[in-house]
């Protein structure tokens, strides 16, 4: 669990998402190495384990009118069709500015949820995706 201090930084102790600064004799503020090390192996850590890599072409469907169009997830820059999207081992989220909808996309089960917001409250689509296996 981390600490959070909330003592000011004037008085040389202090802390944010659990890393403590102190002054040093030069009344600097400085990093202990421990914290430092801990955030430098976060960073270096690399994607979940269940996260691929590459690029993938996933058709979808939506099942009232059968239409059919693909998407164009790119792993590497987590990315839906060139949109920032959010990549876990469940979900692929990513909101298209051209249409305004926001996307989620189940990987387990393939759902698709389309959420629109508009002026008259906006609507929920649910369509399908053939996932690779």
């Amino acid at each position: 669990m981390a600490v959070i201090e909330t003592r000011s930084l004037a008085d040389g102790v202090g802390g944010v998402f659990g890393v403590r600064f102190r002054k040093n004799r030069g009344g600097l503020l400085a990093v202990r190495p421990i914290s430092a090390l801990g955030a430098l192996a976060f960073a270096l850590a690399g994607p979940a384990h269940g996260t691929p890599s590459g690029q993938s072409t996933i058709t979808c469907t939506n099942p009232a009118s059968g239409t059919q169009w693909q998407i164009k997830i790119d792993y590497d820059h987590s990315t839906v069709d060139s949109n920032p999207a959010r990549i876990s081992d469940g979900n692929i989220s990513w909101h298209d500015a051209s249409d305004g909808g926001n996307y989620t996309l189940d990987r387990k089960s393939g759902n698709l949820t389309v959420i629109v917001a508009s002026s008259t409250g906006g609507y929920f689509v649910y369509d399908r995706c053939k996932l690779d296996n």
